[in-house]
């Protein structure tokens, strides 16, 4: 992989240089961009490793990028941070945390030196989490003149919207469909930011909500605490791990940290990416990285199918992106850090099929198979008696267009529940709300219109999800949905004038235009594209698939338009008509990219326990072992391995025991859970009595 990791050309987001400053690696000189997160920066200089285990000394390097583990430690100017959430500074001296540093010399008896007093606030309302519905619950609030304070642990509102670069799906009307995310975000914040009635504290962590009903909160490394008369927690998701041998290895990411390297920060860690878990996360990742000019080898499912949307699955499959259904991980081959991954087929309970083991050469494996709510401060809030809704991922793990829907929903729950005058919220929003979170519906078989003259959009959406922008921005009223206005399949029945809107909307790129206008043997096909580092010229021969990703043949490119609003490239190809209506796309993977390996050519990995527990280096088969011998308390699991005691707090390694105890054939209602750590993150003590200066994690 090329030492030069930054992304300089992107199709959807905008490259801009930005300030380069000077810090030090291991007292190695090393170059990054002001602000930016101190991971990134490594990484993008060609730094993987961060430090190294202290139980087995192995290099770890990052996972999630959200402060929610502990992979990503180093040492910052002498104290131990995460450098996910640490921004890195000119003269900054960083080096590897393979051990602590020395505390300084006592500096003699007598009292502890004085602290500054911890400033407290009130306020009506406590929004924690500036993403989707929090940003959107905030502007309700604000609108209805409720004295708000939204907290986010981020330097910019917008959650997980700021890393998603393509369209949203849902309705037009309430959940801006057909808009990309990192434009919902911008103008949701916007929204927050322009309201006096809303105080925004971005670079703030919600660490407890304490009984006498107080919320203790990390601001900028200072300490304050909170008195709110209502707690609305939109603090989002953790991602989930897997239990397989190499899941410690470097190169094995979340997605969500994916993202943010590529999508955020514009930083490529990989050359050649593979993915386990096929829901919306996983799809949308795989084409991010593809965005992002990374090979995407090959995508993973347990189940029979993707559990996500059907076009995000075929955006894959056209782009050359092989997609193994009734598939899972066994093993990241590599000594230090992910160098293959070895999948194989399952049987209906999900048990590896002996003799379907395929090998992919990759250097990093994404991880992207669900998500766990954070309902600690709900729970928290709730015990104190302190009123407390909940809204987004924290109540419900669901699509961010729900997410937008149901903020504002609860919102306006929160200003009734304090008192406000607020209409009655109408009982059809709770419908929406339903049908924006609702799963993916049945698939239907492909309908071709008959017309074979003029001008018509062919629609290449066939599942029943929500979604209808094709059908609102048609200026003719020519596509209509099908049954429900919001569910149905969108249909083309009308007069189409050509004007291209729903091939620009579509967030499935899941609609061509067949122009019959000026040739009717060889019309002109019109396919959406949004890649940025492949080369397109008029003239020059792609390979065109259908809906599918089966080639249909190579045709030629009759012209180029870029849409400067919509960022979306029109590539106009001359396709014969027998072929015309089933070109969607064209492919610009070769097949070579994801082929597995010979058996000849794969390298026999060093042995690797699966690991449950990877701060603390407890192997999965440690935990089931004290599972088999009776064991269904994770506290006892705890107390026997120090499972749970490492740094992340036990955020990691819950899911994972969870998941042997599943594998193990447990009721879950036989499991006692794990008691949480009580703070949020690590904080030093001298925060907690006022000392400033100190950041979370440290």
């Amino acid at each position: 992989m090329s030492e030069d990791r930054r992304i300089h050309e992107h199709p959807v987001l905008s490259v801009e240089p930005g300030e380069t400053v000077i810090f030090f690696w291991n007292d190695r000189p090393l170059a990054g961009k002001k602000g930016e997160a101190l991971s990134s920066a490594l990484i993008a200089a060609g730094v993987d490793a961060f430090g190294r285990n202290a139980h087995d000394h192995a290099p770890q390097g990052i996972f999630c990028a959200n402060g929610q583990c502990s992979k990503c430690l180093v040492i910052a100017d002498n104290r131990p941070v995460k450098s996910c959430m640490t921004p890195v500074a000119a003269g900054m001296r960083v080096s590897a945390a393979d051990d602590l540093p020395e505390l300084p010399a006592a500096s003699g008896a007598g009292a502890p030196a004085a602290t500054a007093d911890i400033p407290e606030f009130q306020t009506d309302v406590l929004v924690i989490g500036a993403g989707p519905a929090g940003l959107s619950a905030a502007v309700e609030l604000g609108r209805l003149g409720i004295a708000t304070l939204l907290v986010d642990d981020k330097s910019e509102p917008g959650g997980k919207l700021v890393l998603q670069t393509h369209k949203f799906f849902g309705s037009v009307e309430d959940s801006q469909a057909g808009t990309r995310g990192m434009r919902i975000g911008r103008k949701l914040a916007e929204a927050v930011q322009a309201d006096a009635h809303v105080t925004v504290w971005p670079d703030s962590t919600v660490l407890y909500v304490y009984s006498d009903r107080k919320v203790g909160i990390l601001r900028n490394g200072s300490y304050a605490l909170v008195a709110p008369k209502v707690v609305l927690n939109a603090a989002g998701a953790r991602e989930k791990s897997l239990v397989f041998p190499g899941n410690h290895l470097i190169g094995v990411y979340g997605a969500g940290a994916f993202q943010t390297l590529v999508n955020r920060d514009l930083v490529r860690p990989s050359s050649r990416l593979f993915i386990v878990g096929g829901g919306n996360v996983g799809l949308i990742a795989g084409y991010h990285a593809i965005q992002a000019g990374i090979t995407v080898v090959g995508l993973a499912e347990a189940l029979p199918e993707c559990g996500g949307y059907k076009v995000h699955a075929d955006k894959l499959k056209r782009l050359g992106v092989p997609v193994y259904t009734s598939h899972t991980v066994l093993a990241a081959n590599g000594s230090e850090r992910v160098e293959s991954v070895t999948i194989a087929g399952v049987d209906e309970r999900f048990r590896p099929l002996p003799g379907t083991e395929k090998t992919f050469a990759c250097d990093t494996l994404l991880v992207a198979v669900g998500l766990d709510p954070i309902a600690e401060f709900s729970a928290q809030a709730k015990a104190a008696g302190l009123p407390v809704f909940a809204a987004g991922d924290a109540a419900e793990i669901a699509e961010a267009s729900s997410a937008m829907f149901n903020g504002r929903i609860a919102g306006l729950a929160v200003a009734k529940a304090l008192g406000a005058k607020v209409e009655e919220i109408p009982a059809a929003w709770a419908a929406k709300a339903e049908q924006l979170k609702s799963h993916p519906g049945k698939v239907e078989p492909q309908v071709f219109p008959e017309a074979e003259e003029g001008v018509l959009p062919v629609i290449h959406c066939l599942q029943e999800i929500p979604c209808n922008p094709c059908s609102t921005v048609c200026p003719t009223e020519s596509i209509a949905m099908e049954g429900d206005p919001l569910l149905g399949l969108p249909r083309y029945d009308g007069r189409c004038i050509g004007c291209g809107k729903c091939v620009l909307v579509c967030p499935g790129l899941a609609v061509t235009l067949v122009d019959y206008r000026r040739d009717r043997d060889n019309p002109i096909v019109t396919v959406p594209f949004e890649m940025a580092h492949v080369p397109l010229a008029v003239g020059a021969k792609v390979v065109g698939v259908d809906i599918d990703g089966r080639p249909l043949g190579e045709f030629a490119v009759a012209a180029l338009q870029q849409n400067r609003e919509n960022l979306t490239r029109l590539v106009r190809l001359r396709v014969p008509r027998a072929l015309a209506k089933r070109v969607v796309a064209f492919r610009i993977q070769e097949a070579s990219a994801s082929r597995p390996l010979p058996a000849a050519e794969i390298a026999s990995a060093p042995g690797s326990e699966a690991m449950a527990c990877l701060c603390e280096r407890v192997s999965a088969s440690e935990v089931r072992r004290l599972i088999r011998s009776g064991i269904t308390d994770i506290n006892q699991i705890k107390a026997v391995t120090r499972a749970g005691m490492g740094a992340c707090g036990g955020k990691s390694c819950d899911t994972l025991i969870r998941s042997i105890f599943r594998q193990e054939g447990i009721d879950p209602g036989r499991i006692t859970p794990g008691t949480q750590r009580p703070l949020f993150v690590e904080v030093p003590l001298g925060t907690l009595a006022g000392a400033s200066g100190q950041q979370p994690g440290e």
